[in-house]
């Protein structure tokens, strides 16, 4: 890879992109970038009322990742420093797709590509992809209350809309590579083994 190595962790709430993306980042000396998500203040209202406050929401998380992103680029990936971030830009559709409706989605569409389309995409995209069950069992051991309440259908769409997504972004963004981790037979944190194929396999797409 001859470009300055950019590499996105991704995969549907709970599936472990903030711990993997802390641990490549460690075991490849790169800076790591993580999403702003506790600090929105949408979070609990929308997960009471997700048709009430979705756009809201939606729009808070695109402009704070656009913000952190913006300058992750000019400080950082256009100085020479490989980054490894927690989130790829394109989970605001993924999200903004299952949870708006008519005008606020197309709107919420344009300001999307306005604000992203001439951003620095990663070329990798390691996609952490995980059950229902495990997705949950994640989620209850990290604790935090506003997801305590979370519809299991929602989580479970969200799955899906990941797998298309993915799918899509290898159309799209053909310089990517994706490299997908099952997130049900492997534990990169319990079993060193696991992280460490990871880590091989990332290696060898920036090398």
């Amino acid at each position: 890879m001859n470009q300055v190595p950019f590499i996105a962790v991704e995969g549907p709430i709970g599936a472990g992109k903030t711990t993997l993306a802390t641990m490549l980042a460690a075991e490849l000396n790169m800076p790591v970038l993580k999403e702003i998500v506790e600090e929105n203040p949408f979070l609990d209202k929308f997960y009471q009322n997700i048709d009430e406050w979705s756009f809201q929401l939606e729009m808070f998380f695109l402009c704070n990742r656009y913000k952190q992103l913006g300058d992750t680029e000019s400080q950082l990936i256009r100085q020479g420093t490989p980054v490894v971030s927690d989130y790829h830009i394109y989970k605001n559709l993924i999200f903004s797709e299952r949870t708006l409706k008519g005008r606020e989605r197309e709107k919420y569409r344009q300001i999307y590509h306005v604000l992203t389309d001439d951003l620095t995409k990663p070329g990798v995209i390691v996609y952490i992809k995980a059950s229902l069950e495990t997705l949950l069992a994640r989620i209850a051991k990290r604790g935090r209350s506003f997801e305590q309440a979370m519809d299991e259908a929602y989580l479970q769409q969200l799955i899906e809309d990941y797998e298309s997504a993915m799918a899509s972004l290898a159309v799209t963004e053909p310089q990517t590579t994706i490299i997908t981790v099952d997130g049900d037979a492997m534990d990169f944190v319990a079993e060193p083994q696991h992280f460490a194929a990871i880590v091989a396999q990332v290696k060898e797409r920036i090398t």
